[in-house]
Parts: C-alpha cells; structure tokens; sequence
C-alpha cells in the first residue's frame, strides 16, 4: 500500500512519539529499520504518519528504543491498534479532515478542558444552535444538516458508560451572543443546566466583572491522553485548526486553564438550592440570562 497523503493527528502523533524516542536513545533511521526488517524510508514513513506499523513491529521498536512497558508504552501500543473504522470514518468527504480529527481526539481521550469565549462549546451545543450557527456560513442546506448530524455523534462521549471527564469555562459574552431565535437560545441555555447534573461534565461561566485576562479571547482545548506525554492542546483558527504537544505548550495552556477556572464563576450546580448561593455563581447567571431572554 503507497505511503498516505493525509495522515490523520492520531497517526502523525503515534509517529512524532516514536521519533521523540529514537532520538532519545541515540538510533539513527536505519540502524532503527533493522528492528521491524524494514529500510530507513519506512522508518522516515513512520514517524510521518503515512504508514502504520504493525503491532509487532511498534512493540519491537518500542523496546529498542528504551521505552518502559506502563502508560506510555501502553498508550503507544493502542494508538498504533486504532487504525480508522471509527464512526467518523463515515463522514469522510462530508467533514474536513480538521473536524475528522476532533472527533478521534475526543473519543480517544480520558479528560477534556474547553475554554471558549465567543460561542457555546460544540460538545454542549443543541442541534438549534449548532443549526443557527452554521447557517451563517452560507453553505448549503444538505451540508448544514451534515454538519448538524455530525455534532449531534461527536456529543455521544459525554454520554458513553466511561465518559470523558469534561470541565469548560464559557465566557459570558457567548451566552448574550444570540444564535438563531429567542427560543433556540433559552432551550441552549436550558441544556447548559441538565447537563451540569452529570457527573462527569463541569461548566463555569467567566463574567463580564471578572475583567480582561489575556487568555479570554482564545478558543482552546487540552485533551487528556493515556499519560501526560500523549496529551494534546488544539487551538482553533478561522482557516486551520493548531495542534501542539511539547511539553512547554502543554505545561502553559495546563496553567492558563487553571487560572481561568479560578477567575470564572463557581460551576453550575443545577441542585443547589437558591438560598444556598452566597453569591454569584455560574447557575445564577446562566438563570437570569434564561429569565431576560
């Protein structure tokens, strides 16, 4: 099979991993191919993410090159095993391989944290919204439903049995953004509520009070891998999406979230009784906001 044009993250990230550690270890390209019977172009093939590598071969590679058997290696070793088939393979064509990519980040990760400043994060969004939202893109009807269907799977692992664990901070400018009509919005806002009640889903609102911080105009997300050396910071831009995973970047979006958890309102606690809130708090905006509208 010839070497792929499109590799997708998760193949370009096993292979900029593998070449991380045989680095690492001092291994040329070629004394690397001796490892898997393979020549150093396959080895360069690899580490692009135009090839898979067998599970033999990766575990053969792994062990050569020094990597302890635990998470990592643990973690490497089902990177390489999960070879496409997910359901968004099917939308292949339909989504660009961005959205593609999001949709395996996020079914492939332990722990999601979003901070999104001007709209409700897709993963929250009802399908009014998300409709409303696209349909201010011009494209046509048939590719705004697919898009719509497309978000509506990607929320499926809020949902799952061992469900991401999802933490956001929203800022309270996206929640005064109008998207579609009043009703759409007061049925958004409603859903914000109902899914706080999850356990495995946090949302807090940073307000307007709060003041300017340096980080609110940026949309981004850290997504939590097998181990911390697999995890992964996506930032959206208006033509094509970042993805970073070195350490520094990981180590300052890491605080950067921190910070913002601190600075935003406490999260939304749908069960709190309302003479228990000392004062503001994410639920009690997200109320009058849903009260005004």
């Amino acid at each position: 099979m010839p070497p792929r044009s499109q590799p997708s993250e998760r193949q370009r990230r096993l292979g900029t991993e593998l070449k991380k550690l045989r680095l690492a270890a001092g291994l040329p390209g070629d004394k690397a191919a001796t490892f898997i019977n393979a020549d150093r172009q396959r080895i360069s093939n690899i580490e692009a993410g135009r090839v898979d590598v067998p599970r033999n071969g990766l575990y053969a590679l792994l062990r050569a090159y020094g990597c302890p058997e635990g998470p990592l290696f643990d973690g490497l070793m089902a990177m390489a095993q999960e070879r496409g088939n997910g359901w968004w393979d099917g939308y292949a064509g339909l989504m660009s391989r961005s959205a593609l990519d999001l949709a395996e980040l996020e079914s492939g990760a332990s722990s999601v944290h979003v901070h999104e400043p001007l709209l409700v994060p897709g993963l929250l969004q009802t399908a009014d919204y998300t409709r409303a939202v696209c349909e201010t893109s011009g494209d046509p009807a048939t590719a705004i439903d697919s898009y719509v269907e497309f978000r509506l799977a990607r929320q499926e692992v809020l949902g799952a049995t061992d469900g991401i664990e999802y933490h956001t901070v929203v800022h309270e400018g996206a929640l005064h953004t109008r998207a579609g009509s009043a009703r759409t919005m007061r049925r958004q806002l409603q859903r914000l509520i109902e899914l706080a009640r999850e356990p495995n889903i946090t949302i807090q609102v940073f307000p307007f009070e709060a003041g300017t911080f340096s980080a609110f105009s940026r949309a981004f997300a850290l997504f939590g891998g097998a181990t911390c050396e697999l995890d992964t910071v996506r930032l959206e831009q208006p033509v094509r999406n970042v993805i970073l995973h070195d350490d520094e970047h990981l180590r300052r979006y890491s605080a950067l979230f921190e910070r913002l958890t601190q600075l935003a309102l406490a999260p939304v606690d749908p069960n709190a009784r309302p003479e228990s809130h000392e004062g503001r708090d994410s639920l009690s905006l997200i109320q009058h906001l849903l009260y005004a509208l």
